[in-house]
C-alpha cells in the first residue's frame, strides 16, 4: 500500500512517499533437543579448546612478528639510499637519535606482515560464554520437550 502526500515548504513543494509493508508471517522451526544439546557440547569443546590453545598460537604469531619486524629493517637499510622526506629527532635527556624516512616502494617488494590467525579470547568473554554454554546445556538436558523452540534456539543461536 503506497500513499503520496504533499507538504508546502516556503521555498518549494516536499512530495513524500511512504510504503507500508505487510508483515511477514513468524518463521516457526523446531529442532530436536538432544541436536542442539550436541551441538552445544561440541562448540564448549571448542570454545575451552581455542582459549587454552591462545598462548601457544600466541606465542607464534610474537615470533613471527619479531621475524618480519628484523626483515622490515634489513629491507630499509639496504634501500635506505632511496630515502625521501628524511626526519630526525634528537632527545638529549636520553641521548637517543630518532630517524624517520619513506620508501617508495610495491607492495610485493616489502616483506609481508603476519596475521593473526585466531580469535583471541579475553577471560571474561570465555568466563560468560562458557558459562551460558553451560546454563543452556543444563536446561536443555532437564527438558522433557523433545524439540527446542524457536525463542530457545534464538538465544543460543550464537553458539552453534
Amino acid at each position: 500500500m503506497t500513499t503520496k502526500t504533499a507538504q508546502l515548504c516556503p521555498q518549494q513543494l516536499i512530495e513524500t512517499e511512504t510504503t507500508t509493508m505487510a508483515r511477514s508471517k513468524p518463521i516457526s522451526v523446531k529442532i530436536a533437543t538432544a541436536k542442539v544439546i550436541t551441538a552445544l557440547e561440541t562448540k564448549l569443546a571448542q570454545v575451552n579448546a581455542d582459549y587454552t590453545n591462545q598462548d601457544e598460537l600466541e606465542a607464534k604469531y610474537q615470533k613471527q612478528m619479531e621475524k618480519w619486524r628484523k626483515e622490515v629493517a634489513k629491507f630499509a637499510t639496504a634501500n635506505i639510499s632511496k630515502a625521501e622526506n628524511l626526519r630526525t629527532n634528537y632527545r638529549a635527556w636520553n641521548k637517543t637519535l630518532n630517524v624517520d624516512f619513506d620508501l617508495i616502494t610495491d607492495e610485493a617488494d616489502f616483506p609481508k606482515e603476519p596475521e593473526r590467525n585466531f580469535e583471541q579470547i579475553y577471560v571474561h568473554t570465555y568466563r560468560e560464554m562458557k558459562e551460558e554454554i553451560e546454563n543452556a546445556i543444563r536446561i536443555l538436558k532437564m527438558t522433557d520437550e523433545e524439540t527446542v523452540n524457536t525463542s530457545t534456539y534464538n538465544a543460543i543461536a550464537r553458539y552453534l
